[in-house]
């Protein structure tokens, strides 16, 4: 059984990856290079600690992710729009060194494994007045610097509005299983994507030859470029406290914390084992936007029970080693989550000695009451879809679901 059954392609998008070749839609690096410094003005990208990951990234995105015409649009649009970004960024901070003088004080980092909860508590902690959370709009087009008095009502927003739900356009079922919008808090592998050190680029492609490269790449210099991009928002658009999420950062807390060692992790906690088809069926979705040839044992061997062990024995291995003080830490359980929202966001708050104040109650209850879970149609997924053995898997996460009081859901 396939882990995830895509819907016919819609017509548009059939009649338009007929028209020709993908490779008429060139993939060159130092093509692409030469026409974002022309189209700017530009040529200072900010070091040249991103340029090994764009030059293993690009290949591998010609060599092996299989793009269909549409696909190699879009790859090819991402890549222009971060580096472009990268030259407006290091402009910006240049004509305005004050930028780096902006301080990011104990920002709370959401993270725990995929489809945990994560996306709805960054949500939910997002509609506290006295939060910032970085969204999808701002990240992707974000010089001029955002500015308090317009955030709201910028014409960036509507732009970039078009360009993430052309997604759901490709694949209509995408709504179903990740909410898109330029209005919606983005995960901080959007801002490391501009590193090219990033889940965010093998999340969207099947990229063998770059996932090996980035398992063994140091992921402080993207931790930085996160922080300059944060700093940057903050500037003219300040909030009391950032809030972040990202299971990406779930096994790379020690370059986390050597470049905020102040952060505040509230780790998410659910069963694996409903954890498992959930993941793969969204990345195959996902890969499957810029692909007609995404091979679903290869998604199933990216993501697997050791894989899911090897995240959770990372960050363990972190708190234990006194790198950062236990009180950082916070853990929220999936179930306690959904049973009672209010009664964990509570708890997330007085850990932290953070007001939680009636303003920001009502907007998250308002929020919630605004966004019923399956409002696009529900995410179809069963532990039987992966081909793994259910016993096994069960036997190897038994110890930590005792430890942090996870409830087995299947």
């Amino acid at each position: 059984m396939s882990i995830w059954q895509p819907g016919p392609r819609p017509d548009w998008v059939r009649r338009f990856n007929a028209l020709g070749e993908p490779a008429w839609i060139p993939i060159d690096g130092e093509a692409l290079l030469e026409e974002v410094q022309t189209r700017t003005g530009l040529t200072d990208f900010g070091g040249d600690s991103w340029r090994e990951g764009f030059d293993v990234f690009v290949a591998a995105l010609d060599r092996e992710a299989q793009l269909n015409l549409v696909g190699r649009v879009l790859a090819r649009s991402d890549l222009l729009n971060w580096l472009e970004n990268r030259l407006r960024i290091t402009d910006a901070v240049k004509r305005n060194p004050e930028i780096e003088r902006e301080r990011i004080e104990a920002p709370v980092f959401i993270t725990g494994l995929p489809r945990t909860g994560t996306s709805i508590l960054h949500e939910l902690l997002g509609q506290d007045p006295a939060h910032r959370v970085p969204r999808a709009w701002e990240v992707r087009y974000p010089v001029p610097p955002p500015e308090t008095a317009s955030y709201a009502m910028d014409p960036r927003i509507e732009r970039a509005e078009q360009d993430i739900r052309f997604w759901c356009d490709i694949v209509p079922e995408y709504d179903s299983m990740h909410e898109l919008g330029a209005r919606i808090p983005v995960e901080c592998v959007q801002l490391m994507a501009h590193e090219f050190r990033s889940d965010e680029l093998p999340g969207r492609h099947l990229v063998p030859s770059y996932s090996a490269w980035l398992a063994g790449a140091d992921l402080e210099p993207a931790y930085a470029f996160h922080k300059r991009m944060l700093q940057l928002l903050q500037w003219r658009c300040p909030g009391e406290r950032w809030v972040l999420k990202a299971p990406s950062h779930l096994p790379a807390l020690a370059p986390l914390l050597a470049v905020y060692p102040d952060a505040r992790i509230v780790h998410t906690h659910r069963d694996p084992l409903k954890v498992l088809p959930s993941v793969a069926s969204i990345l195959f979705s996902t890969a499957w936007v810029r692909s007609d040839a995404v091979d679903a044992q290869q998604v199933l061997g990216w993501f697997t029970g050791k894989t899911c062990r090897h995240l959770l024995d990372s960050a363990e291995a972190v708190r234990a080693s006194g790198v950062a003080a236990p009180e950082q830490f916070f853990d929220v359980r999936y179930a306690d989550l959904m049973r009672d929202p209010f009664e964990t966001l509570a708890g997330v708050y007085q850990h932290y000695e953070i007001p939680f104040t009636a303003e920001a109650e009502k907007a998250m209850r308002r929020y919630l009451a605004e966004k019923p879970k399956g409002k696009h149609g529900a995410h179809k997924y069963g532990f039987e879809h992966t081909g793994l053995d259910m016993e096994e898997e069960r036997r190897r996460f038994a110890d930590y679901l005792e430890k942090y009081g996870v409830p087995a859901e299947g």
